[in-house]
């Protein structure tokens, strides 16, 4: 039986990944802050599913409580053959307007917790010779849309990279590149959620993320509306689409 961890499992994106892989038949291990609703969730899929689920509370932005992930994910009596790497949030106003604490914590979520499990889990995963990593991403790497956009530009690139650098032992890695998702994640940025044709399903999205993973795809972009805009911004100057960064935070 496989086993996988989850970040930021308790809503949204995060929440589909657990709910789908118990689905499969995974074992899961789920992080998030809230102890609470990381209970709630555990039992709704025991319950449901006949999985077993470990809750790992976890504010990813405090080092010390990160290195309890890293332990887990490296513990080799307990091997996790697949690593989610979910969590995240974006801030609604600009650099200049965001207070500096929050861009770095934002940074150390999207960034550095991305760095720090994979390494922790990429270890264990090369000894056995299996493994996998979803690293969470979006189709605002390709777009220049301020730090936020940075940093998940920062995981793709790390994500292709590994996966071309682990694929021959046995490891895949995989960057999801969501655009709009019908979540929660707008709404705690104080965003209005749209209703329109390129807000997608939480539920299609993982099930083509899982499927592009299991195919061994270094890249997964769910709608058909998001692949052409990532194709879109090859040809087009990012002067030009720099001018389109206030989509999605009104």
């Amino acid at each position: 039986m496989s086993s996988s961890l989850v970040t930021g499992a308790t809503a949204g994106i995060g929440h589909a990944f657990a709910t789908h892989l118990a689905r499969r038949g995974d074992d899961l291990v789920l992080v998030a802050r809230d102890r609470e609703r990381l209970e709630s969730v555990a039992k709704e899929l025991r319950d449901e599913y006949d999985v077993t689920v470990e809750v790992l509370p976890a504010d990813l932005t405090d080092r010390s409580e990160l290195a309890t992930v890293e332990a887990r994910l490296a513990d080799p009596a307990r091997p996790i053959d697949l690593l989610v790497n979910n969590a995240g949030f974006g801030l609604k106003e600009r650099f200049l307007v965001n207070d500096v604490e929050a861009e770095q914590a934002m940074l150390d979520v999207l960034v550095t917790a991305v760095l720090r499990l994979s390494h922790a889990a990429l270890g264990p995963m090369v000894e056995r010779g299996h493994g996998g990593i979803i690293n969470v991403s979006s189709v605002a790497a390709f777009l220049p849309r301020g730090t936020y956009s940075a940093a998940k530009a920062w995981v793709n690139r790390f994500s292709e990279w590994a996966a071309n650098e682990y694929r021959d032992q046995g490891v895949t890695v995989t960057a999801l590149c969501p655009g709009f998702t019908k979540t929660e994640f707008h709404e705690r940025m104080g965003v209005k959620r749209g209703t329109g044709f390129m807000w997608l399903d939480v539920d299609m999205l993982v099930e083509r993320a899982l499927s592009d993973f299991d195919k061994g795809r270094v890249f997964s972009i769910p709608g058909a509306q998001y692949r052409a805009v990532a194709g879109a911004t090859r040809l087009i100057p990012s002067r030009v689409l720099q001018t389109f960064q206030s989509m999605g935070r009104r």
